[in-house]
């Protein structure tokens, strides 16, 4: 599956609205109970003062390959549209009945004529109402430091100003409805290497 990493607001932007503090990098490690390293686990940071700006991403998709989302989770800041080409040779009729946004492309081949705009926080779980197999995950952030996990379990996230945050993570093995885990992380301008273990309904993926 293919791994996008998304854009981040610019590191000295991050700095001037943090006062000019130096940037740092915060390191996570993503792991199940046993100590398994996850893949596509959301990783974030919220200040715990002033909210950072946040802008919407640009040419962001969702394609369906093969009766599958690709890619299976993604992460997307409030405000960013989102494209939905098929990418098969069968139709889909793709829809989320989540509260952070309800939508439906019904029956449809090649590129909906208009993107769908996620314009609340929270996490979208997406569905193909022809093909029961297809789940897929959009994550909407009200913040610009988040990171997506590798298959090393490993994610990081840039431009880190100094100060107190909430590191949030979160990952689709975790029993439905269950919001991110959440402690507090103190940045003080030196990189930062930390662990995350999440509690899983089932096996990692």
């Amino acid at each position: 599956m293919p791994r996008r990493l998304l854009a981040f607001v610019p590191a000295l932007a991050l700095a001037a609205a943090c006062g000019g503090a130096a940037a740092a990098s915060v390191g996570v490690f993503v792991s199940d109970a046993a100590g398994r390293p996850l893949a596509d686990a959301v990783v974030l940071l919220e200040p715990a003062g002033a909210r950072l700006p946040v802008v919407p991403m640009s040419g962001v998709r969702i394609s369906q390959q093969k009766r599958q989302f690709a890619p299976q989770v993604s992460v997307v800041t409030v405000g960013t549209p989102v494209s939905f080409p098929n990418d098969d040779t069968v139709r889909h009729h793709v829809y989320s009945f989540s509260a952070v946004k309800t939508f439906e492309l019904k029956l449809y081949a090649g590129v909906p004529n208009a993107p769908v705009v996620f314009d609340k926080p929270g996490i979208a779980v997406l569905g193909c109402n022809i093909h029961d197999q297809m789940i897929a995950w959009v994550v909407v952030v009200d913040t610009p430091l988040f990171a997506r996990s590798a298959a090393s379990g490993k994610a990081r996230i840039e431009g880190v100003p100094a100060g107190s945050y909430q590191l949030r993570v979160w990952h689709p093995s975790m029993p439905e409805a269950t919001p991110p885990t959440s402690n507090a992380v103190a940045v003080a301008g030196a990189d930062l290497e930390l662990r995350a273990a999440v509690a899983t309904a089932g096996p990692a993926r």
